[in-house]
């Protein structure tokens, strides 16, 4: 049985979110936040509320960063250290252009000097345990491999890989061939990201990388959040079952949101993100109201027809 890791998507997966999902549904070995970054010289305060300590209570959480330069790996390691933290992950994967083309995220792949120089700094802090998630490379599948050389000189926790390149982003199928080359040279442990969505998908990546350190999961959480549960019991669970926890969790979403959110618009703007995933779960025209209703009063209403399927 391999741990499960729950990954971080922006907008998604904030401490509210991981708070209620480690509560309600569970089976998660870590839950890593939505990456902590610089923006005008600074960390966004958004970023250090999202991992403050008293926001994550007993939940087993990692803060992700994301950097261009071993000054801002220094930099956002220090903050995150300030909350007391001794896990850090190192986000080499992020796919959205926004932060690639300034060398973040999978941007930072194909500039191996600055990979080189923020490793050094990974060395220098001993009391702190790293780990990497990344992708292939920005453009092509060859960039991870000099990486890879790199990544093998320290000890890290694991390196979570997901195979697509950064200008994929999530389109296309993921290369599991060039996955397989670098787990089988990894001297690190190796994690397996990218499209699981059931629980055939995790045994059949299982059974192919029987040395895995574990799976990490995103969108096939949030479109199913008791995937980990179905994957512990070894039991396919039914869509009325998976739809009742949904809502459960809805609900209690709503009352935790209703205390940080102001007025109709940002409520339904933030729920409507809790089904993004879940077309394959609801059917399309159920998904389709709840998605399109254009005020809060439309939405509930969906929601709540949603217990009768």
């Amino acid at each position: 049985m391999l741990p499960i890791h729950f990954a971080p998507l922006q907008g998604y997966t904030d401490d509210v979110y991981r708070r209620i999902h480690h509560k309600m549904a569970g089976g998660i070995e870590e839950y890593y936040t939505p990456f902590v970054r610089v923006e005008v010289g600074s960390v966004r305060s958004k970023d250090l509320r999202d991992i403050l300590p008293a926001n994550n209570r007993n939940v087993p959480v990692v803060p992700q960063i994301i950097f261009n330069s071993r000054k801002e790996f220094e930099y956002l390691t220090s903050r995150v250290i300030e909350n007391g933290y001794k896990r850090i992950d190192l986000n080499m994967g992020c796919p959205f252009p926004l932060q690639a083309k300034h060398k973040r995220g999978s941007g930072i792949l194909q500039h191996t000097d600055i990979i080189s120089d923020i490793i050094d700094g990974v060395k220098e802090h001993s009391d702190i345990t790293f780990s990497v998630k990344m992708r292939l490379g920005w453009d092509n599948n060859n960039e991870a491999n000099e990486v890879l050389d790199i990544l093998n000189t320290i000890d890290l926790q694991h390196i979570a890989i997901h195979p697509r390149t950064g200008i994929q982003q999530y389109k296309g199928s993921v290369d599991v061939e060039s996955f397989g080359h670098l787990y089988e040279n990894s001297r690190n442990p190796v994690i397996y990201n990218g499209d699981i969505l059931t629980l055939d998908d995790i045994h059949r990546i299982e059974e192919k990388f029987p040395k895995l350190k574990g799976i990490m999961i995103g969108r096939g959480l949030l479109g199913n959040p008791l995937l980990a549960c179905e994957y512990a019991n070894n039991e396919e669970y039914s869509n009325s079952r998976r739809i009742a926890k949904m809502l459960e969790m809805h609900e209690a979403l709503m009352a935790e949101y209703s205390k940080i959110l102001k007025g109709d618009t940002q409520m339904l703007n933030k729920m409507r993100t809790f089904w993004e995933y879940s077309e394959l779960l609801l059917g399309r025209k159920p998904y389709k109201k709840v998605m399109k209703s254009g005020n809060l009063k439309n939405y509930l209403a969906a929601v709540n027809e949603l217990k009768f399927l």
